[in-house]
């Protein structure tokens, strides 16, 4: 499947999509490249938006670099978290299956960091919380788990995914702010 295939799937119909991505093999290849295209698209416009504001150059390249590096890493431990989590939740362990899930849920996180280029309009970023509905869709179709039982697991990973992301924010808040 093709990038923006995928892209326009996990939006626009996710319940159909995730059925598509259970069928695929789970390379992890396409998924980091996925990511890689995806990912960078925050790292970019947060780079733009905080040169508009006068960050300096080398700050906003390092922070711009440092939180893409950062997107593969959380997107991998958020994974292993789904992933050693199933069992808890009524689903089954599966690595692959817990990476594509990962990466295609944070879908609308990285789209809208098309929003972070003009600073003002960074509140917008707010639309990538879509992405907690496609998890939550797509936990009993990749994951396995009982239907009943997918709002509680998505509210755990997402607990963690938080607290992920709060770490993250905070290394690239402190390599900004030891550039400046």
């Amino acid at each position: 499947m093709d990038l923006v295939s995928r892209v326009k799937n996990i939006i626009v119909s996710p319940a159909t999509e995730w059925q598509t991505v259970d069928r695929e093999t789970g390379d992890v290849g396409y998924v980091f490249t996925y990511v890689a295209i995806l990912a960078a698209i925050p790292a970019i416009c947060g780079f733009i938006g905080t040169k508009l504001v006068g960050v300096p150059l080398v700050g906003a390249l390092v922070a711009a670099v440092l939180g893409y590096i950062l997107s593969f890493v959380t997107v991998y431990v958020v994974a292993l978290i789904a992933d050693v989590l199933a069992p808890s939740f009524g689903g089954r362990k599966d690595f692959g299956s817990a990476l594509k899930l990962t990466a295609y849920s944070y879908t609308p996180f990285w789209l809208a960091g098309i929003f972070a280029i003009i600073p003002y309009l960074g509140f917008l970023g707010i639309l990538g919380l879509y992405g907690v509905y496609l998890l939550y869709l797509g936990l009993p179709t990749l994951m396995k788990c009982p239907t009943e039982r997918a709002l509680l697991y998505a509210v755990a990973i997402i607990v963690c995914a938080i607290i992920i992301s709060i770490i993250i924010g905070g290394l690239v808040s402190m390599v900004l702010i030891r550039s400046i």
